[in-house]
C-alpha cells in the first residue's frame, strides 16, 4: 500500500469517524469514534508502509509502470484529494487535458480558474474563516495531509513579510555563473526575464498594490562553502523573503539554517530526494524528478529492453559529491534487488572541478561495460560524450547492442547534447518529463513560442536550453506566490508555504502525462514521472520512445542519512 492510498484510508475513516459523531450514538460507540479519529491524523506507522520502497519511491510501482501494467487508483481520486488531518482542505481534482492551450492567452486564463479553485479551497479552510489551515491560536502552521510548522520554534525576531517592501518582494537566489557548471547560470536569467514581464504584465498584488518581483543573484561557483557566505548574507542583509538554491551540495549546506530560520526555499534547483522530507525541512521542496526514481528508472529500462542480454554490467561517471552519490547510491539498491539485471555496477568518480575526464573515462573504458550511465553534470556531460567517443566506449556499446544514458540535468540540447557532435547520437535519457524549449517538437507550442519571443525581447538567446529552464521554476514559483497573495491574510511566508505545499497545476513545460502537484505531508514531491527518451542528432531533438511514466503520490518521504540514502 503506497503511503498516498495510506493516507485516503485514513481520511475515510476520519470521515465516517466524524459522520458517526454527528448522528450519535451510545457512549461506547462515541469512544470508537474517537480512537479512529486520533489514526486518522496521526502518520503511518512503518508496520503500515508494506510495500517495498527505494531511494524515497515505490520502485514496484514504477517498474510496473515502465512495462506498461495498469496501476491501482482509487475511486475516489476523480472527485477528490484528500480531507485528513486538522487542516480539513480539499484540494479540487485536476485534470490537465482541460487545460485550453490554443494561445497564451487561454493558456493563462485556465491558469487563472485553477488558481481560483485552490484559493477557494485553502480560504475555506483556513483560521481566518473558521477553519484550521493556516497558524493556528497555538502557533501551529497546519497544511494537507498531516503538513505542520511549529511556528514557536522560529526565531524571536521572525516576520511572516520580510522581503515584502511597498514596492517589491525580494527573492535571493544563489547559483553557478562561474566554474564547472557556469552554464547553469543561464537558469537564472532565464527566471529573472519571467520575473520581468510578470512585474511588468501581470504583476503580484500585495494589499490591492503590485509589488515587483526582485531576484538577488549570487554566484556561488558551485561550492557549497560559498553558498553558506551568501545564504548568510541575504538573512542577515538582503531583506529577503525566500531563498532559491541551485545544486544539490550547496542545498545541502544550507537547508537546516534555512529551515531553522523559517524562510521558504521552495522549488529548489536541484533532484535530490532529501528534499522530500516536510517534517524535517517543512520549508525547502524540490520541482525536478528526484535522483532516486531517476536511477530506479534507468534499472527498469535495462530490465525491459536488454532482457536478451541479462544480467548486464553497468559502469557510471559520477561526480564526487552529495549530488552523484544520490544517483549512485539510488542505482546500487536498485542493482542490488535486481542481480538478475546488473550482474556488476562500477562507479567511477570524478573530482567536480576536474579540467579533463581522460583518465576516468579510460577507466570506464577498461570495465568493458554494457551500459554507461553519465552521473554527472555540466560540462563533464559534455566531456563524458567527447571521451567516450575518442577512446572507443560508444563503439564497444553500440557493438555489444547496449545503451549509453545522459543524466536528465543535461537534457538541454543546445548546452550539452549539440556540443557533443555526432558523438551524442542515439544515446538515452530519463528525462525529467521536461521539455527542452529549443526542441523543435516543441517550439510552435503558443507558451514556448511567447517564452522564446520574451527570452529575445529581454535580450538573451533563445537557443539557449538553459534560458528556457528559468521559466520551468519560475513558473510554478509565481503561481504560488499569486495563490497566497489571495488567500485570507494576503502574501506572507506561512500563506505562501502552504500554497506550494497545496500546489496542483497544469505546468506548460512538463511533457503531456506528467502531473505537477504537491499535497501537505502525503506528497512531497511536485513531479514523478518521466519521459525515456533517444537523441536525433541530425533533428537535434529528443525523441521520445515508449510511454510516459507517471508515479504521481506514489514516492515515499525520503529521511536523507549522508552516505546512506533515504
Amino acid at each position: 500500500m503506497t503511503k498516498r492510498r495510506i493516507w485516503r484510508l485514513l481520511a475515510l475513516l476520519f470521515a465516517f469517524s466524524l459522520i458517526a459523531a454527528a448522528c450519535g450514538g451510545d457512549d461506547d460507540a462515541d469512544e470508537g469514534d474517537d480512537e479512529v479519529a486520533t489514526e486518522a491524523t496521526a502518520a503511518p506507522s512503518a508496520e503500515m508502509m508494506e510495500e517495498e520502497e527505494v531511494g524515497g519511491a515505490a520502485a514496484d510501482d514504477l517498474e510496473a509502470a515502465v512495462a506498461g501494467e495498469e496501476l491501482e487508483e482509487d475511486e475516489a481520486e476523480e472527485e477528490m484529494m484528500v480531507e485528513i488531518g486538522d487542516c480539513d482542505v480539499m484540494i479540487p481534482a485536476f485534470d490537465p487535458a482541460s487545460v485550453d492551450r490554443t494561445s497564451i492567452e487561454t493558456l493563462f486564463a485556465s491558469a487563472a480558474e485553477r488558481r481560483a479553485e485552490i484559493v477557494n479551497a485553502l480560504s475555506a479552510a483556513h483560521v481566518d474563516n473558521g477553519g484550521n489551515c493556516g497558524v493556528g491560536e497555538d502557533g501551529i502552521l497546519r497544511g494537507p495531509a498531516g503538513f505542520t510548522i511549529d511556528m514557536n520554534e522560529c526565531p524571536a525576531d521572525w516576520s511572516n513579510t520580510t522581503g515584502i517592501t511597498g514596492s517589491e518582494v525580494r527573492i535571493g537566489h544563489t547559483t553557478a555563473q562561474s566554474g564547472t557548471l557556469a552554464a547553469y547560470g543561464a537558469i537564472a536569467s532565464g527566471w529573472e526575464n519571467y520575473l520581468d514581464w510578470v512585474n511588468e504584465n501581470d504583476p503580484i498584488m500585495v494589499n490591492d498594490a503590485p509589488r515587483d518581483l526582485t531576484l538577488l543573484v549570487r554566484d556561488d561557483a558551485y561550492v557549497a562553502a560559498s553558498t553558506i557566505e551568501f545564504v548568510n548574507e541575504l538573512i542577515q542583509d538582503g531583506n529577503v523573503f525566500s531563498i532559491l538554491t541551485l545544486g544539490s551540495p550547496n542545498t545541502l549546506a544550507v537547508y537546516g539554517t534555512l529551515n531553522d530560520e523559517c524562510i521558504p526555499q521552495p522549488f529548489v534547483m536541484t533532484g535530490h530526494p532529501a528534499w522530500g522530507d516536510p517534517d524535517h525541512y517543512p520549508w525547502t521542496t524540490g520541482l525536478q524528478l528526484s535522483y532516486s526514481t531517476e536511477a530506479i528508472l534507468w534499472g527498469s529500462w535495462i530490465k525491459e529492453n536488454l532482457a536478451d542480454q541479462l544480467p548486464v554490467k553497468v559502469a557510471g561517471l559520477v561526480m564526487d559529491n552529495d549530488f552523484g552519490l544520490a544517483y549512485e547510491l539510488g542505482f546500487h539498491e536498485w542493482a542490488d534487488r535486481n542481480p538478475d539485471v546488473v550482474s556488476e555496477f562500477v562507479p567511477v568518480r570524478h573530482d567536480p572541478a576536474a579540467p579533463t575526464l581522460t583518465n576516468e573515462m579510460t577507466n570506464v573504458k577498461a570495465e568493458d561495460p554494457h551500459v554507461f550511465i553519465s552521473m554527472t553534470a555540466g560540462a563533464p556531460c559534455v566531456q563524458g560524450i567527447t571521451e567516450a567517443a575518442a577512446n572507443g566506449l560508444i563503439d564497444d556499446i553500440n557493438d555489444k547492442g547496449g545503451a549509453l544514458f545522459m543524466p536528465s540535468v543535461c537534457k538541454a540540447v543546445r548546452n550539452y547534447m549539440e556540443p557533443g557532435g555526432e558523438a551524442s547520437d542515439n544515446w538515452m535519457i530519463v528525462g525529467g518529463g521536461i521539455k527542452d524549449t529549443t526542441d523543435s517538437q516543441y517550439t510552435s507550442e503558443p507558451f514556448i513560442a511567447w517564452l522564446n519571443e520574451t527570452l529575445e525581447a529581454g535580450g538573451l538567446d533563445p537557443k539557449n536550453s538553459l534560458n528556457g529552464t528559468g521559466y520551468m521554476y519560475g513558473y510554478p514559483y509565481v503561481e504560488a506566490l499569486r495563490v497566497a497573495a489571495d488567500l485570507p491574510g494576503g502574501l506572507n511566508r506561512t500563506n505562501f508555504i502552504l500554497a506550494v505545499r497545496s500546489i496542483s497545476i497544469y505546468h506548460p513545460l512538463a511533457l503531456d502525462g506528467i502531473t505537477a502537484e504537491m499535497y501537505g505531508s502525503a506528497d512531497s514531491y511536485f513531479i514523478e514521472g518521466s519521459d525515456f527518451s533517444q537523441f536525433d542528432y541530425a533533428t537535434q531533438t529528443w525523441q521520445i520512445v515508449g510511454e510516459i511514466v507517471d508515479v504521481n503520490g506514489r514516492s515515499a518521504n525520503c529521511e536523507w542519512v549522508p552516505g546512506e540514502g533515504c
